[in-house]
């Protein structure tokens, strides 16, 4: 074998690996991470809460498609209730007031095989850096259970 052969052998492998190594890998669940959770809990989102939260979308590449944090005025919907994605639903419930998670949502708990054009593409795997920042209408735990 050449040098300049074994030299192409090994490189490639290297090269490979550098190519996958700034990707996220695609999820087949939802995956949540808790980055930041407050000494106290006073407040725990629950399904028919209404919240506000700040989030930065982001592709399995790194590529960022959306971005309250930049805005300066994080989203407000109904949780659980189907006015966002599956994995927004289902990844903020139970977050504390002022709680920060990363959310791996799965193509079929996000946008699907058809995607969000021109942003998202079909089956794409999403990453969410978000942040609990308001529970609208609640003061504690126990007006939830009243």
């Amino acid at each position: 074998m050449t040098m300049k052969a074994a030299t192409i052998i090994l490189i490639l492998p290297l090269l490979s690996f550098l190519a996958f190594a700034g990707k996220v890998a695609d999820v087949k669940t939802l995956q949540i991470g808790v980055k930041y959770k407050p000494k106290t809990c006073e407040l725990k989102a629950r399904k028919g809460d209404k919240v506000r939260v700040h989030y930065r979308g982001k592709l399995t590449d790194g590529t960022v498609f959306d971005s309250s944090f930049e805005r300066g005025n994080p989203i407000a919907f109904e949780l659980g209730v189907g006015q966002v994605i599956k994995g927004w639903d289902q990844g903020i419930s139970g977050m504390c007031v002022g709680e920060k998670r990363k959310l791996k949502i799965p193509a079929h708990m996000g946008y699907g095989d058809q995607g969000s054009p021109p942003t998202i593409p079909g089956g794409a795997t999403l990453i969410f850096d978000t942040e609990l920042v308001e529970i609208l209408g609640r003061d504690s735990d126990k007006d939830a259970e009243l």
